[in-house]
């Protein structure tokens, strides 16, 4: 088989950081850290992706102090946690760039799990959702919570990342 490219289908796990301290704090955007909440969020999700056995090839990171600080308490409670990349492209990225950098680090792999920021994450989880139980859908149109999760399956996939081509399976985030 070539590793080159993965067709068939792939799993994409979205995952939006836990609650970052506010933006108002002498501090630059990319240094800010976790809040308590979020210090107490990020956890749970890791517990939720192991729960329901949701597991990735690998780990894509925005490089941001909050999204590093996500990733690392959310692995935790991964049994076989994937090698994480923390890649520069994501921090703050439009969906365009998003799709890029899955396209290109999923090449060969079956699925990946992305740590990153909204609105970019929550334009991406929008945008893919061709179809999926309507109260999923609509839970993803109205918005992208904190440590939250989004599970798409894309049938053809990573090269063929396009609107609408993502089934919805699952959506979680701390208040459910």
């Amino acid at each position: 088989m070539d590793q080159s490219s993965t067709t068939g289908p792939c799993r994409l796990l979205l995952v939006r950081h836990a609650k970052a301290v506010p933006k108002d704090r002498p501090v630059d955007d990319f240094d800010r850290p976790l809040s308590d909440r979020g210090k107490a969020d990020a956890p749970r999700t890791g517990r939720w992706l192991a729960d329901r056995g949701l597991a990735a090839d690998l780990a894509l990171c925005s490089p941001s102090r909050r999204t590093r600080q996500t990733w690392q308490l959310a692995v935790a409670a991964l049994e076989d946690p994937p090698p994480a990349v923390y890649d520069e492209r994501l921090y703050n990225a439009p969906p365009s760039m998003l799709v890029s950098v899955l396209a290109e680090r999923g090449k060969g792999l079956g699925s990946l799990l992305l740590v990153g920021h909204n609105p970019g994450i929550h334009e991406l989880a929008a945008g893919l959702c061709g179809s999926g139980p309507p109260d999923l859908l609509e839970r993803v149109e109205a918005g992208f919570p904190t440590s939250g999760v989004v599970v798409l399956d894309v049938p053809d996939g990573w090269e063929w990342l396009y609107p609408g081509s993502g089934i919805l399976t699952a959506v979680w985030s701390p208040a459910d």
